[in-house]
């Protein structure tokens, strides 16, 4: 089994713990260059809020897209636009990657910004 097998397997099993809950998903994708999250209702239908190191505002404030820094950027983004959205309890789904790096720099700054997970 290689390293995309595994996360992948870890990732199913954390959404089907998600699911079984039933509060709104905050999932974070990672790549070597950008971070991004969004914000799901709870059946998984609709995306209520996105943010990306791709998005017009995260952009302007970081120099370079696949750092900590970033990250922490696009968790402030996203608690922002989710608290004007009216979420303020979600899950964190982080895709199987593991809670450190730029996940946690992530996870961390939607916390500070509102977010309850």
């Amino acid at each position: 089994m290689n390293k995309k097998t595994s996360r992948l397997r870890r990732a199913a099993k954390t959404r089907g713990r998600i699911r079984e809950v039933g509060v709104d998903r905050l999932s974070v994708h990672r790549t070597p260059r950008h971070i991004y999250a969004q914000i799901t209702s709870a059946d998984g239908s609709k995306v209520l809020v996105a943010a990306s190191t791709l998005s017009s505002d995260v952009k302007k404030t970081v120099k370079t897209p696949g750092n900590a820094e970033a990250a922490s950027a696009v968790g402030k983004a996203i608690a922002e636009r989710a608290t004007k959205a009216g979420v303020t309890k979600v899950a964190f789904d982080r895709s199987g990657f593991k809670y450190h790096g730029r996940v946690k720099a992530l996870a961390e700054a939607a916390r500070e910004n509102g977010l309850e997970f």
